[in-house]
């Protein structure tokens, strides 16, 4: 059994036929889904998220592009940060137009544009290179270890 995270395990309605017509070549999650290996996964070409922050350094750190879906609360500055700034993703809906349906097409657009443009390569060859930096910032020796390391010695004393 698979930790739900203290989240109800509850059966999302698909449309009538949908999982037969996936079979064999997708599959659905109903329960808590191990994000970090997905994303770490050697098939995992994109990522599309609400862009909260954990998923965005999570996203960041294995070197994957984003396609940005915004929700609410800190999710539109982050959705910026990741299309805007660091360029490793595509929005899916600006936070302007929150209120309105997004149709299919527009989402199929930002997919292509993510998977199969040499602007979503670029992204992918961004969003690795900021995740070799990231994993290295962390490791023996990177500079966010190091902080971490001093600012642990000092609470420690």
């Amino acid at each position: 059994m698979v930790d739900s995270g203290g989240f109800d395990d509850r059966k999302v309605e698909l449309p009538d036929g949908f999982e037969e017509r996936v079979r064999g070549r997708g599959f659905i999650e109903r329960s808590w889904a191990p994000q970090l290996e997905i994303l770490g996964h050697c098939a995992t070409g994109g990522f599309m998220s609400h862009c909260g922050w954990n998923s965005c350094m999570e996203s960041m750190s294995m070197g994957v592009p984003i396609a940005a879906w915004p929700m609410h609360s800190d999710q539109p500055r982050n959705a910026f940060l990741i299309t805007d700034i660091l360029r490793i993703g595509v929005l899916v809906k600006n936070w302007e137009r929150r209120n309105e349906l997004v149709k299919a097409n527009v989402v199929a657009d930002a997919v292509k544009t993510l998977m199969g443009s040499e602007e979503g390569e670029e992204m992918r060859r961004r969003a690795v290179k900021l995740g070799g930096e990231v994993k290295g910032s962390v490791a023996e020796g990177g500079v966010s270890r190091k902080e971490m390391d001093s600012f642990m010695s000092y609470i420690c004393l």
